[in-house]
């Protein structure tokens, strides 16, 4: 029996589907009641899992926390207390009553928030986090293996870049609307190169990994395979949705200075740096391809954000 935590959102909806498709028995755990649903509330570090981890042999923890809101003093704070402290003491209660494996889904961000020219992050480079986020990931991760060397329960931990596909939120979301509204982007000049996952991909890792002998204790870096630069990514989404792309090739340093003068400076990062993953370890050891394209994927998310505008009509 598999626990799922986090099973209301973006990712957790789409890897029910794939359980059920399967056939594999699971257990669903979420913030707020819903139908198929165990009601877990915010988790803590004080949190009950008793009920959940009932009868069960595999975590695969998705709940966690990826923002802050603005009128929180202590962000770093944020993160540790849900990413960390709460992780932790789901794990420890896991451990005591005999889970085999606990799966975390972390983020490309624990082992850097950029990778250099034509050399991708490997899964098993020293980190080097850039955020509270993402240095919250990496502390829970290392004190994760470190319970498992204690235990002997086994973990893995599964690190996705930008996670998209039909109900993404948030930047993907806008990227798609602007690319499909006809406005034109400023990214012409800009020339990164950018991993990220289709989510049905991603939940047939997180599938591969739930009793697969080589992904016991082991970091595993996730993509659909192949990079895109912003204006590339741009340009699909714009052809997807019968567009014609139109990228102004505005120079780097004025790019930069347009969005710090509108107050987006943090979105320098994620639209013009590069930030690519290997996935060959994941590809050798789990004996694993992304069996869906990106071609397919953006073209179903942009059919279901497309019907979506069309139901709010």
């Amino acid at each position: 029996m598999i626990l799922l935590t986090g099973g209301n959102g973006f990712i957790g909806r789409a890897l029910v589907a794939c359980l059920e498709k399967r056939g594999l028995a699971f257990r669903v755990t979420s913030r707020n009641a819903s139908p198929g649903c165990v009601a877990i509330g915010d988790i803590r570090s004080v949190t009950d899992w008793s009920l959940p981890l009932r009868n069960i042999d595999v975590v695969i923890h998705l709940a966690g926390r990826a923002h802050v809101l603005k009128d929180e003093p202590d962000s770093a704070a944020a993160f540790m207390s849900v990413n960390v402290d709460a992780t932790m003491s789901l794990a420890r209660q896991a451990a005591t009553r005999g889970v085999k494996r606990f799966i975390f889904v972390s983020s490309v961000k624990a082992g850097g928030a950029y990778s250099r020219t034509r050399q991708p992050l490997m899964a098993d480079d020293m980190a080097m986090p850039a955020d509270d986020y993402g240095r919250s990931k990496l502390e829970a991760e290392r004190q994760l293996f470190a319970l498992g060397r204690e235990t002997g329960m086994e973990i893995v931990v599964i690190r996705p870049p930008l996670v998209y596909g039909p109900g993404a939120p948030a930047n993907f979301a806008l990227l798609l609307k602007w690319a499909g509204s006809g406005l034109p982007s400023p990214f012409g000049s800009v020339r990164n190169s950018r991993s990220l996952i289709y989510v049905d991909n991603l939940c047939d890792v997180l599938v591969r990994v739930i009793d697969h002998p080589h992904a016991a204790n082991q970091i595993f870096l996730v993509s659909d395979g192949a990079d895109f630069s912003t204006v590339e990514l741009f340009s699909r989404l714009a052809r997807l949705q019968g567009k014609k792309p139109l990228n102004l090739p505005i120079p780097l340093p004025v790019l930069n200075g347009i969005l710090q003068l509108i107050g987006k400076s943090q979105y320098r990062e994620r639209l013009l740096t590069n930030l690519q993953v290997d996935i060959g370890k994941t590809c050798r050891l789990l004996h694993w391809m992304p069996p869906v394209s990106p071609e397919a994927g953006m073209r179903v998310t942009v059919e279901y954000f497309g019907g979506r505008v069309h139901e709010r009509r």
